[in-house]
């Protein structure tokens, strides 16, 4: 085994057990690796959606159920979905701390239970490469309205030193499009092949920036 294939067995082995049996850290982790703008980085989403009254929105890996909270609060009517069952009860009570009723479902992203068409908008914040999986985007595409928007947050970027280009650098990564390619906006390329018109945007937060990918069904 390869010096590098052991490092991103141990990153996905890490990944593995804050997303479930280490899942009531995951607030805590999240807010200290971004000193503190985590939940600008997320909240950056909700500024892409078209607005209450335009349907039902479904979050993709609903986490802790922080995004949840922000979208019934704006008036949204949402359904969250994840594939942790840790993650599902730790969003479930907190929803109920709030006097909320969750509406959460779990599976996995590339076999969505819903009816083609369901939704006007679908979030996903800080998702793992599941987000790039062609299932998962056949899927999403699916249960999209007709031009309806996939919106994701990859990642926040903590401004200064060069960082930028490196957050977006991975952006380009982890969409498979930066090794020999020949496209002037990958990205958008990208999610062109899997049916939408996507862009990339860069909301400003506390001494950071968020990047958001907004990517509409066509």
């Amino acid at each position: 085994m390869r010096p590098g294939d052991l490092w991103w067995k141990l990153v996905r082995f890490g990944f593995r057990l804050l997303y479930n049996e280490m899942a009531f850290t995951y607030d805590a982790v999240s807010y200290g690796v971004s000193l503190g703008a985590w939940r600008c980085w997320q909240r950056a989403a909700l500024k892409h959606l078209e607005g209450p009254s335009t349907g039902l929105i479904l979050e993709l890996a609903h986490g802790t159920g922080n995004l949840q909270l922000d979208l019934l609060n704006a008036g949204y009517q949402t359904i969250g979905y994840d594939l942790s069952p840790y993650m599902g009860r730790i969003a479930a009570a907190k929803l109920r701390r709030q006097g909320r009723t969750p509406q959460l479902a779990r599976g996995m992203a590339q076999s969505l239970p819903f009816a083609g068409g369901q939704f006007s908008a679908v979030v996903s914040t800080f998702p793992t490469n599941f987000i790039v999986d062609p299932a998962t985007l056949r899927e999403v595409h699916r249960v999209l309205q007709p031009g309806g928007r996939l919106i994701i947050v990859p990642n926040g970027i903590l401004t200064g030193g060069g960082v930028a280009r490196a957050g977006l650098e991975w952006l380009y990564w982890i969409t498979g499009q930066r090794e020999g390619s020949s496209e002037s906006d990958p990205i958008s390329a990208f999610f062109a092949g899997h049916g939408f018109k996507a862009r990339l945007v860069q909301e400003a937060c506390p001494r950071s920036v968020a990047q958001v990918i907004v990517a509409e069904k066509v």
